[in-house]
């Protein structure tokens, strides 16, 4: 039996690690879309702080910020988004090899954006903090370096 289907358009998403087609069904005329990825995470390896590698695995990316974003009010989306973005960075600079630490500071980045309670519960297991101290330094920034209530309240109205 041959292909019921033909492509119409294709477009690359995800820093081309996707591929987006639209295709028409010959036999009722629907379009639909189907995604093509790439196995790129599965040839890239992850150097671990105790200098293991172990393959690159988004799994343990979302597990992170899921657990981080635990009873929070941070969409399942915004979570796969904070993944999308990390994952794209390093895929753009790294081929082969990454450090633990790269992949651990994106993500911490992206999910600062989004919330910062978030944030510095991811930032307390990553970074292991050694003294309720160093949590209290890292909170200290964050409530420095966010934005001012009165400049979020302007984007709300």
């Amino acid at each position: 039996m041959t292909d019921q289907d033909r492509v119409v358009d294709s477009r690359s998403s995800d820093g081309g690690r996707t591929i987006r087609r639209r295709r028409l069904c010959l036999s009722c005329k629907r379009r639909f879309t189907t995604y093509e990825k790439t196995n790129d995470g599965l040839k890239l390896k992850v150097i671990k702080r105790d200098k293991s590698r172990v393959p690159y695995s988004r799994d343990n990316v979302l597990g992170g910020l899921e657990k981080a974003c635990y009873k929070r009010h941070v969409s399942a989306e915004q979570i796969q988004g904070i993944a999308d973005k990390t994952e794209e960075h390093i895929f753009r600079r790294y081929d082969k090899e990454v450090p633990s630490t790269v992949i651990g500071e994106l993500a911490m980045k992206y999910l600062r954006a989004v919330d910062n309670i978030s944030y510095i519960r991811f930032a307390s297991i990553y970074r292991e903090f050694a003294s309720a101290s160093d949590l209290i330094k890292e909170v200290t920034r964050a409530i420095d370096e966010a934005e001012p209530l009165e400049q979020l309240k302007l984007f709300d109205e």
